[in-house]
C-alpha cells in the first residue's frame, strides 16, 4: 500500500496555543458535553490509584527511586506487569531483571513510570462490552501500534532519548474514544456510519454527532488524572499538533505521524484519520524522510507483536 502524501496541510480541530502551555477553545456546549460525559463514565474515568501515586513521584522534583519502587511494590499484579515488560526484547536488556528496584537502576526514574502508567490502563480496555461498530479491544490494538511506530519514527529521526515517552504517548492517544464509546454508545454507531459514508472527517462528524471530540474527551480525562502537560498534547492534539505551543509541539507531531501511519495501514480501530494525509511541512518538522517512514512501516511487525504480547490485556 502507499503511504498517503500531501503537500497541502488541513487542520483538523479548531483550538488555540498558549505560549506557556496548551488549551482547547471550546463553545460552552461542548464543555458541558464533556464534563456530563466524564461525570457518567464511573470507573473509566477513575485512574487506579497506584498509577496517580506513580505520577505524583515521578512529577515531584524530591521523588527517588526508593519512593517509586514502595508504591509499584505495593501492588504485586502491577509489579509482576512492569517486571514482565523490563524483561521482553522490545527492551533489549542484558539479562533478567528480578526486582522493579533494579528495573528502575537500568531504565531510571521516568521510564519505569511510563510501563507502569502503559501496563496499568490496559485493564481499560480488557474483556470491554462493544458496541454494534465499535470494540474496544480494536482502539487497544490501533492504540500498541501507533505507539510502537510513534517510537520508531522518533528513533529514525535521531532522537537519542525519549523513546518511552513517545511510546506512551501514541499508546494513550485515543483514551478518548473509550470516554466516547461509555457515554455516547449510540452515537458512537451514527459517527462510524457517517465517516464509513464519507460524510466528513471523524473529527468533524463527532463534532457534529456527539458535541464534542474524542480529543476534547481525552484531553479533559487526562488533565482530571494530572497527566503531564507533553502526554496530554498527545492525546488533546494529534490531529492537529500544530496548534500546540513550541515545546509541546515536537511529540504532538509524531503521534500525529504515526497515528495516520497505522490507519492507512489498518492497525486496529482506524477510522480516525484514514483520509489523513502525511504533509511536507509534517515530515519535514519531525526530521524524517518518506524513504524513512516506509521503512518504518515495513519494519515494525516483531516489535509489534513483542509489544502486543508485552501489553496483553488477557493478563
Amino acid at each position: 500500500m502507499n503511504l498517503q502524501y500531501a503537500d497541502d496541510c488541513r487542520p483538523t480541530s479548531a483550538t488555540h496555543a498558549l505560549s506557556g502551555g496548551i488549551m482547547q477553545v471550546e463553545t460552552p456546549d461542548t464543555k458541558a458535553v464533556v464534563k456530563k460525559a466524564l461525570a457518567s463514565v464511573g470507573d473509566i474515568a477513575t485512574l487506579p490509584e497506584v498509577t496517580v501515586k506513580i505520577i505524583e513521584v515521578v512529577e515531584d522534583p524530591k521523588g527517588t527511586a526508593r519512593a517509586l519502587h514502595d508504591v509499584i511494590k505495593r501492588d504485586p499484579a502491577l509489579s509482576a506487569k512492569v517486571l514482565k515488560v523490563v524483561n521482553s526484547a522490545f527492551y533489549g536488556l542484558p539479562g533478567q531483571v528480578a526486582s522493579v528496584d533494579r528495573a528502575i537502576v537500568l531504565l531510571g526514574l521516568s521510564a519505569v513510570k511510563n510501563i507502569a502508567i502503559a501496563a496499568s490502563l490496559s485493564r481499560l480496555f480488557k474483556g470491554a462490552k462493544k458496541t454494534d461498530l465499535f470494540d474496544a479491544r480494536e482502539v487497544w490494538r490501533h492504540s500498541v501500534a501507533v505507539g510502537v511506530a510513534a517510537k520508531k519514527i522518533s528513533q529514525a529521526a535521531g532522537d537519542v532519548a525519549g523513546h518511552d515517552e513517545i511510546f506512551l504517548a501514541g499508546l494513550i492517544h485515543d483514551l478518548g474514544l473509550l470516554i466516547e464509546r461509555q457515554a455516547f454508545g449510540d452515537k458512537v454507531n451514527e459517527v462510524i456510519q457517517a465517516k464509513q459514508a464519507e460524510q466528513g472527517t471523524f473529527l468533524a462528524v463527532e463534532r457534529q454527532v456527539i458535541g464534542a471530540t474524542h480529543q476534547d474527551l481525552g484531553d479533559a480525562l487526562t488533565t482530571k488524572w494530572k497527566f503531564p502537560r507533553h502526554l496530554r498534547a498527545a492525546v488533546g492534539f494529534h490531529h492537529n499538533p500544530e496548534d500546540l505551543a513550541t515545546e509541546l509541539k515536537r511529540i504532538g507531531q509524531i503521534v500525529h505521524c504515526a497515528d495516520i501511519l497505522c490507519c492507512q495501514e489498518g492497525h486496529g480501530f482506524s477510522l480516525t484519520a484514514d483520509d489523513e494525509e502525511f504533509t511536507e511541512d509534517l515530515l519535514s518538522s519531525i526530521g524524517i524522510t518518506v524513504e524513512q517512514l516506509v521503512d518504518v512501516r515495513d519494519n515494525m511487525a516483531d516489535e509489534l507483536a513483542e509489544a502486543e504480547s508485552m501489553l496483553s490485556t488477557n493478563d
